[in-house]
């Protein structure tokens, strides 16, 4: 997601530029993909697995819907059973008590003090969290990624100002909003005690183990303890104890470094003049000539507590320190906190972390200092389907002052340096992580990555293709996978050190005309996948973000805009759910409880080739959600439902 503007601004070939070995010495009877049916996935998976009749508690046929073709159309296409409504777009008043509600200048010249009370822009990961138990009525935690300058400001960059640069700022961050459903309308709630905007200014905490380091310490926070905001919000995740973990992701792109890097910067992509954001003009924080610590401060998962708007938000450094894409949380067996995570960004890696203590009930309170302790993994795919997860424990595998570790909070702040050192495996794009609610399995979305093949960068097991623009789907179990009775004792437990896993699915379009493009898929075809969520009831939601530099070109010509599918992990059956407008991404997925809501994201709708629009002709790509009357396109949350109120998805 959000990976720059353009060419221009692209990460290229990506910054790993390390020796750890490709598994690509893989016998030709390994190279094939193994199809996602019931019985391949049994064979890898052992006996727990979800099957076709252990899913029919599902209350409804899954896949059940009627599915949509694809679509080049500026709209939001979903089956003709289902309605779908726009609930939260940029611009739109968040609802904050004793504040005012202002509203959105079709013309973009609402002040960057509006902004600050109104939805950002570029929404993106998302979580729903239900009030008093009600399905019908909670809120909503929204992540706002990044800003189009282009469309934010009504001349653009024409002009820049130091108040450009704070709107641009009070457009990033989170939202929360209250929501509720009456007669099947969704509405956001006025003068809510509960909604609050998070912005790149909010003052916020550091927690865990670097907390305080010299590393994060800068002249405006000499103590290393309060960094200021958050951004390039991402994907997202929900604790058990009910608070949202946003994930900061390109955060590199704000910065403007020297024209040569020091090998730290390279390593997370800093470089002169970032994205073009220009931020730095005008924030000298953002300079890092002025202030080479202030990178160090972003790059983390930053825990929220929806209920709690004066709860100051804190940034939990046991985590690691990457672009990350999600933090999808689950228990182990013995009730610890387990969390799961990707780093964006071609030949980059899978983390995750375990809970040194137990989730305790009582909510945030009991637990707020739970993901400040524990341990850091990062992932190795081995051959024949066997994986191992990595610790990243100062003083083991080569972190210490001798490999250029001086303690655990180094490891951290380094954390791509350290699990370069200890041998994880290079993937083509981590991104979500979703966990199986039934079976405790693992999926991740590799979204693309066309390098792949380059420099000696070939094709491995987990990575099977070279020029990887497509994508694929692994799965994996927790455990050896054997039915001995020492290794079974951890099969299926998260916080297991093995893993066996088995791709899901390639993607691709089956009629490509290069075999690389085809993919394996099992019904609609799809390409880039990104976004991963499970319902309650088992069924796999897949989002996708093919670049508006690619859609509609070449081996995506025929592939239409952003979707969202459902698959069946039983049977490998997918089926295309719902199409997006004219340029936009499809994020951030969210049920309610009784799983007869869904809420999506529609990002960056009207998106240009550059990632960055001219303001003299906002409306060149799309005019959703407001139509030809609307001023530009906004990125919205959209609420969709069947229309006899039944379960989506069946």
């Amino acid at each position: 997601m959000g990976q720059g503007f353009g060419r221009d601004y692209e990460q290229g070939e990506g910054v790993n530029t390390t020796s750890n070995p490709f598994i690509h010495e893989v016998d030709g009877g390994r190279r094939h993909v193994l199809r996602c049916t019931t019985a391949a996935v049994a064979l890898l998976m052992g006996s727990h697995t979800l099957t076709a009749s252990a899913a029919a508690h599902a209350k409804g046929k899954p896949l059940g819907f009627a599915g949509v073709p694809v679509s080049s159309a500026d709209a939001l296409v979903v089956p003709p059973e289902y309605d779908a409504q726009v609930l939260y777009r940029w611009g739109d008043a968040t609802g904050m008590a004793g504040s005012a509600a202002p509203v959105f200048s079709a013309d973009a010249s609402n002040s960057w003090q509006e902004q600050l009370l109104q939805s950002g822009m570029h929404h993106d990961g998302m979580e729903y969290f239900p009030l008093d138990k009600n399905p019908r009525h909670g809120l909503l935690a929204i992540n706002h990624e990044y800003t189009d300058d282009g469309l934010l400001h009504s001349d653009g960059m024409k002009t820049w100002t130091a108040d450009k640069v704070r709107k641009s700022q009070a457009a990033h961050g989170v939202s929360v909003i209250e929501v509720v459903e009456r007669a099947g309308v969704w509405r956001v709630m006025p003068n809510s005690r509960y909604a609050r905007r998070i912005t790149g200014n909010t003052p916020m905490l550091f927690g865990g183990p670097a907390a305080g380091h010299a590393l994060l310490k800068t002249s405006a926070d000499p103590a290393g303890l309060r960094p200021l905001g958050t951004l390039n919000n991402c994907a997202a995740g929900q604790t058990p104890w009910g608070t949202f973990l946003t994930c900061e992701e390109n955060w590199n792109g704000y910065f403007s470094a020297q024209d040569k890097p020091n090998p730290d910067e390279a390593r997370y992509g800093l470089r002169a003049k970032g994205f073009g954001y220009r931020w730095h003009e005008f924030d000298e924080r953002f300079d890092v000539a002025k202030h080479p610590n202030e990178p160090h401060r972003f790059g983390w998962v930053v825990e929220i507590d929806p209920q709690d708007p004066t709860q100051t938000p804190i940034k939990r450094t046991a985590l690691g320190r990457i672009k990350h894409e999600g933090a999808t949380t689950t228990l182990s067996r013995d009730g610890r906190a387990v969390v799961y995570m990707g780093d964006d960004e071609r030949f980059e890696y899978i983390y995750k972390f375990v809970s040194r203590d137990k989730v305790k009930p009582g909510g945030y309170r009991a637990n707020q200092d739970l993901l400040d302790h524990g341990t850091l993994y990062v992932a190795r795919f081995d051959e024949q389907g066997y994986g191992r997860w990595l610790p990243l424990v100062h003083g083991e595998g080569g972190l210490n002052p001798a490999g250029g570790f001086a303690s655990q909070a180094e490891v951290l702040i380094k954390c791509r340096q350290a699990a370069d050192a200890v041998g994880a495996t290079r993937m083509d794009r981590p991104e979500w992580v979703a966990v199986h609610p039934n079976t405790g399995e693992v999926f991740v979305t590799l979204t693309n990555n066309s390098s792949r093949g380059k420099d000696g960068r070939m094709a491995d097991a987990a990575n099977p293709r070279n020029d990887n623009i497509m994508g694929h789907i692994i799965r994996w179990r927790e455990g050896k996978g054997r039915q001995d009775s020492a290794a079974s004792r951890l099969d299926g437990d998260a916080s297991a050190t093995e893993f066996r896993w088995m791709h899901f699915a390639l993607a691709g379009d089956p009629n490509a005309g290069k075999a690389e493009y085809r993919g394996t898929i099992k019904g609609d075809m799809y390409g880039s996948p990104d976004g991963l969520q499970f319902d309650a009831g088992g069924l796999l939601w897949i989002q996708t973000d093919i670049s508006t530099s690619a859609m509609h070109k070449g081996a995506y010509q025929g592939m239409g805009n952003n979707m969202m599918l459902c698959a069946d992990p039983a049977t490998g059956e997918t089926k295309r759910f719902l199409t997006g407008p004219a340029g936009c991404e499809i994020t951030g997925v969210s049920f309610t409880p009784d799983r007869r809501a869904v809420f999506i994201n529609i990002q960056h709708p009207g998106e240009t080739a550059s990632e960055r629009s001219d303001p003299a002709q906002p409306k060149a790509v799309s005019h959703w959600p407001d139509g030809l009357a609307g001023g530009r396109p906004r990125s919205a949350t959209v609420v969709i439902r069947r229309k006899d109120g039944g379960i989506v998805g069946t």
